[in-house]
């Protein structure tokens, strides 16, 4: 988990340097309608879209900057294995966590697992990685100029979020957090930068750590939605969301 801001710094995009021009961008062609829920960690949102899934028949794409990572299972929270085979779940277990990622590649990720859908099928995005909403929905010029169109955010009580975090943190440490991070640590001595923001996963990262750091990225996260998102705030309820998207959705996107 790793707000947007961060992710930005971490993974903009590199000078070409000297008179050789840049490559050329790879072609947009592909267009889908999709419906979006957008959210701080810990909001219900991930919850509430598998509902509306099973509903709907709908296939999912994960919005989140570290779901991407494999073997980080426990401490992000991710989807269970059935769950993912549900919902022919794209967006997870990309890449080791010595890889580098960034939203320029869940994008193009994103672009080759939506061809598997078939256009029969509904799809949601899910997730609380704003770079990759914004990317989907702006591009991948970070100076979008391209206004963002409007989207359902879910709306949150901080209170209620720093309660759901710490009972999350205790179901965490009991399915074996500690045991997880010692074995990818063992088995990926060297992690990438941006797997190294992953929450939970430092050395001397204590249950009290973890919620502090956890907290604080709620807070972020949900600062990011109200500045640079265009957001449509709902409540965090099924009902509340399956409203939303029939009055706005669903969404015509580019991949």
């Amino acid at each position: 988990m790793v707000d947007g801001a961060t992710l930005e710094r971490l993974c903009g995009r590199k000078s070409t340097g000297g008179s050789n021009p840049p490559p050329s961008a790879k072609p947009i062609t592909m267009k889908r309608d999709v419906y979006i829920l957008a959210g701080p960690t810990a909001s219900g949102k991930s919850s509430i879209a598998s509902t509306l899934a099973r509903e709907m028949g709908a296939w999912i794409l994960s919005a989140d900057s570290m779901l991407v990572y494999k073997g980080m299972d426990i401490g992000t929270a991710k989807p269970s294995a059935a769950e993912r085979e549900e919902f022919h779940m794209g967006g997870v277990d990309l890449v080791t966590p010595a890889e580098e990622f960034s939203s320029g590649k869940w994008l193009e990720r994103a672009g080759e697992w939506i061809k598997s859908v078939p256009e029969a099928k509904p799809v949601i995005i899910v997730g609380g990685t704003g770079l990759y909403f914004s990317a989907l929905l702006r591009g991948l010029d970070r100076k979008w100029e391209k206004p963002a169109p409007a989207y359902p955010v879910i709306k949150i009580d901080r209170t209620v979020v720093r309660s759901r975090i710490a009972a999350r943190l205790d179901t965490m440490f009991l399915e074996g957090l500690e045991a997880e991070k010692v074995a990818l640590h063992r088995e990926y001595p060297v992690w990438s930068k941006t797997a190294a923001l992953a929450i939970g996963y430092r050395e001397g990262d204590d249950k009290e750590k973890i919620f502090i750091r956890t907290c604080q990225l709620a807070k972020r996260q949900d600062t990011w939605f109200r500045h640079q998102a265009s957001a449509i705030y709902v409540e965090p309820t099924v009902e509340a969301v399956r409203e939303c998207w029939k009055k706005y959705g669903p969404w015509t996107v580019q991949f």
